[in-house]
């Protein structure tokens, strides 16, 4: 365990993940604090609090230390803070992000982080797995890194919401088509250059990626089913147990992450804010 500050951090393995100790994040963050709490999530790429007793407006408060935040178009929103995303699984609403995925992917600037607070829990089950995109790209050979580099994907928020899923029926068809409308396909980098640390990352994934350009159908469905393989490598995963009022913090850059669903007739409730960033360039090495 080392220490920053106030702050001690134990990692969870050596490629992903750390516990904090030693803050309460309902409490007003120095500015010294947020950039060590921000220091530790370069490093760990997810950071998890553990007992953190946070109402709705105090996440957001939080999270806006880090940047502006998004409010997702179909989602359940906290009725007086509609940056915050309720994410209730149960029996007649099961979870439809039970996939490995970059959160929000299909808008321009997508999320440079996102932070999840447990409210209700299982008895059992319900945990999170988050996956580095850091190491699923050092995982690559040499050949295949430089061919990647090279390539541009369309991510598309169709392509993950169709209009009688889970979240797309529930929203309603005016609310939906709406959502599509205000959200054309975009272009990102196979790999993007994380603008704070410059290291390369994988950056497609099975949920929002429809298929990368410039490649024929049939081999771009070839070359996105190795990539969302590659990525679940048990070298490069981190799954965390929730407890309550457990907070997860994630880099959305070079982090993939997905529910695991084993928890019905049970019930989940998360409180999510993201917090968006900047538009995804690759720099090649000097």
């Amino acid at each position: 365990m080392t220490r920053s500050n106030a702050l001690a951090i134990e990692p969870l393995t050596p490629a992903i993940g750390a516990v904090l100790r030693g803050v309460n994040l309902s409490e007003p963050a120095s500015d010294g604090l947020i950039d060590d709490i921000r220091q530790a999530l370069l490093k760990h790429q997810v950071i998890f609090f553990e007992g953190q007793d946070l109402t709705p407006a105090q996440q957001s408060a939080f999270a806006r230390r880090f940047g502006d935040l998004h409010v997702h178009p179909l989602y359940e929103r906290d009725g007086g803070n509609p940056e915050i995303m309720v994410i209730d699984n149960h029996v007649d609403n099961p979870t439809d992000n039970n996939f490995w995925h970059t959160d929000v992917t299909f808008i321009d600037t997508p999320p440079m982080g996102s932070i999840l607070h447990a409210r209700q829990l299982p008895p059992t089950g319900g945990d999170t797995m988050w996956a580095s995109m850091t190491a699923a790209y050092r995982g690559l050979s040499a050949p295949m890194q430089r061919f990647l580099e090279g390539l541009e994907a369309v991510h598309d928020f169709a392509y993950a919401f169709t209009a009688d899923g889970i979240a797309g029926s529930q929203a309603g068809r005016e609310k939906y088509e709406k959502a599509v409308a205000a959200n054309p396909p975009v272009i990102h980098p196979v790999i993007r250059t994380h603008p704070e640390t410059g290291e390369p990352c994988i950056f497609v994934n099975s949920v929002f990626t429809r298929r990368i350009k410039g490649l024929r159908k049939e081999e771009s469905r070839a070359l996105m089913a190795f990539l969302n393989t590659h990525i679940q490598q048990p070298e490069y995963v981190v799954r965390w147990r929730w407890s309550p009022g457990a907070v997860a913090f994630w880099d959305n850059r070079n982090t993939q992450h997905r529910a695991v669903d084993d928890f019905l007739p049970h019930r989940r409730v998360m409180h999510r804010a993201t917090v968006l960033g900047d538009k995804p360039v690759f720099k090649a090495a000097a």
